[in-house]
């Protein structure tokens, strides 16, 4: 691919939620990634472009930037799975896609799984990778983990040092971008490591009724 897709934004309950359209062959193929994204930035990685420019040789892939990371506005409160999935719905109606597969890893799973029995109707198929049924242990769930190893676990400086290289945090090494590069604005990590700071991925869902 020699220039960028263009990145156009849809608006999803007052939030600017960014997104880009790669390919022109059916089906829509709706791309829904896991903790962090930058739909930008995402074309510096070769394996990521590699596998994106892939989905988008047979389908016409959309991809965005969750509420409150990448290109997307900034939230004040960390949403709902409600929230974070009815941005699903307002970039499919911005990219004029009535019905799409889906397709989400990790935290971007759960968005498609609810999506999907949300709308059946605008789902074709629904593709998860690295997906759970719940982040948080319960009565009848004793395998999560409670809310306090979640935290303590996502505590960003010491998860990524677990996880990345040091040049990773910092200068992205190995042609790779950064996790500051990869959140879209300078400062992300330390406020996501603030000791007030919830963890991503770990919040509640509200339940109908």
């Amino acid at each position: 691919m020699s220039t960028l897709p263009k990145t156009r934004y849809a608006k999803s309950s007052g939030i600017n939620i960014a997104y880009q359209v790669i390919g022109e062959a059916p089906p829509d193929l709706v791309y829904v990634p896991g903790w962090l994204s930058n739909v930008e930035m995402m074309w510096e990685n070769p394996r990521l472009a590699r596998f994106l420019r892939r989905l988008a040789s047979f389908s016409r892939l959309i991809v965005f930037d969750k509420r409150g990371t990448g290109l997307s506005d900034r939230v004040a409160e960390l949403p709902t799975l409600e929230q974070r999935m009815d941005d699903v719905r307002a970039v499919m109606d911005a990219a004029g896609s009535a019905r799409a597969a889906l397709f989400g890893h990790s935290e971007g799973a759960c968005m498609c799984i609810l999506f999907a029995a949300t709308y059946p109707e605008r789902t074709a198929a629904l593709i998860t990778y690295g997906a759970f049924a719940k982040r948080l242990r319960s009565e009848d769930y004793p395998w999560a983990q409670t809310l306090e190893e979640c935290g303590r676990r996502h505590r960003v400086p010491g998860m990524a040092r677990r996880v990345l290289p040091p040049k990773r945090l910092t200068e992205g090494g190995g042609g790779l971008p950064t996790h500051e590069q990869l959140h879209g604005r300078p400062g992300g990590l330390a406020e996501r490591a603030r000791p007030d700071a919830r963890a991503p991925g770990c919040g509640r869902s509200r339940r109908a009724g």
